[in-house]
């Protein structure tokens, strides 16, 4: 495999993204704390006084607290250079912490064509170390008719062998009927196990006594009923979930939150919908999925792109230089729409907090999944 990489690429500050840009504002006072604890005085951190051309500031050298002078004083910081952010210290009289914005890459973000056979043998990969290492030998997926559960199915099937996945097929009244003779095509071309279980007494149950949810409202009841079933599928045939959310989707939060997302194991949570579609066509999934109007069937007559305002193919594009550190000004620049990109911002910007853990007010040094952390965390 041959790699051409732009040096610009991998020192950028991403200014306009809050990705690499608060953790170069953050890492210094984070390190003058573990400084200070570790010597027991407040010890300052010295900074190169030129930084590589387009490239952030960083520490000069890091002294253990043990080893370090006890009058040890700061350099002197220089005045930015042109086009480079001063953000203040804040607090004592340190000095301003400087980020540079380095030139954004003529290069582009990663081409969004994928290698099939490649992107296949990874995630069959993925799947059989994912199960063995959390001690299960079967799936269970629950299989919608469409493209994204298909291309979960078939890669489950080759990853574990088709008598160790078992589909689950939760049609709600009001369903297309297209979606379950989809699915069906999907279970005769793997031979997979199969169960169908109608979710409409245990969704209407409860909509009885709300009959003024809007289809909102009654959407979201269908997506969480359907994992309240795949996950006591799982605990009857001792399998592990898999999830079929695509990465167009969960950048755009087009998922019912504590629902579509909740499986611990999801092999296409980094693909794009388009990149699935080509993935699909390489598996073998029947045309008539991989063809058909992508819709979550929860309204009728619903589509994902209806939603959305934007083809699937237009959104991938957008969102693939955003979420590689472009600005939405550089993309309108380089003739994107400048409506389009402005909707795919917002949707992206606005439904972060789905794409995280709940947000746990942090009382001990020891938080689940701020401090306390496993090497799989990382």
């Amino acid at each position: 495999m041959t790699i051409s990489l732009d040096p610009h690429d991998i020192t950028r500050a991403r200014s306009d993204v809050p990705l690499l840009t608060d953790l170069q504002t953050m890492m210094p006072h984070l390190m003058r704390t573990v400084d200070r604890i570790q010597a027991g005085e407040r010890l300052e951190l010295s900074y190169d006084d030129e930084p590589s051309e387009g490239g952030p500031l960083t520490p000069a050298s890091r002294i253990a607290g043990s080893e370090r002078p006890a009058a040890a004083t700061p350099k002197p910081a220089k005045r930015a250079k042109s086009g480079a952010r001063t953000t203040d210290a804040g607090r004592n009289g340190t000095e301003p912490i400087a980020v540079i914005r380095a030139p954004e890459s003529r290069s582009g973000p990663p081409p969004l064509e994928i290698d099939p056979e490649l992107t296949m043998g990874w995630l069959v990969s993925f799947l059989r170390e994912e199960f063995e290492r959390r001690g299960f030998e079967k799936a269970v997926v629950g299989l919608s008719g469409g493209v994204d559960s298909a291309v979960t199915a078939f890669l489950s099937a080759k990853a574990l062998g088709k008598d160790n996945v078992v589909a689950i097929r939760m049609p709600y009244r009001t369903s297309n009927p297209d979606s379950l003779a989809h699915a069906q095509l999907v279970i005769d071309a793997l031979g997979i196990q199969t169960r169908t279980i109608d979710i409409s007494p245990a969704v209407d149950g409860y909509l009885t006594s709300e009959p003024d949810a809007d289809p909102a409202r009654r959407g979201n009841v269908m997506a969480r009923e359907r994992m309240i079933v795949l996950f006591d599928q799982s605990a009857k045939y001792h399998a592990l979930p898999v999830g079929t959310g695509n990465k167009t989707e969960r950048l755009l939060g087009y998922f019912t939150w504590h629902a579509d997302d909740s499986p611990p194991i999801n092999p296409l949570g980094d693909l794009f919908k388009t990149q699935v579609w080509e993935l699909a066509k390489f598996l073998g999934v029947p045309d008539v999925i991989v063809s058909k109007p992508a819709s979550a069937d929860l309204i009728a007559g619903q589509t994902d792109e209806g939603d959305f305002g934007i083809s699937y193919a237009e959104a991938d594009k957008i969102l693939n230089w955003l979420v590689s550190g472009y600005s939405p000004v550089s993309l309108v620049e380089r003739g994107f729409d400048a409506d389009k990109v402005e909707l795919v911002r917002k949707r992206l910007a606005g439904t972060h907090w789905k794409r995280k853990l709940p947000t746990v007010a942090l009382l001990s040094p020891t938080g689940i999944g701020e401090s306390y952390l496993r090497p799989v965390d990382y």
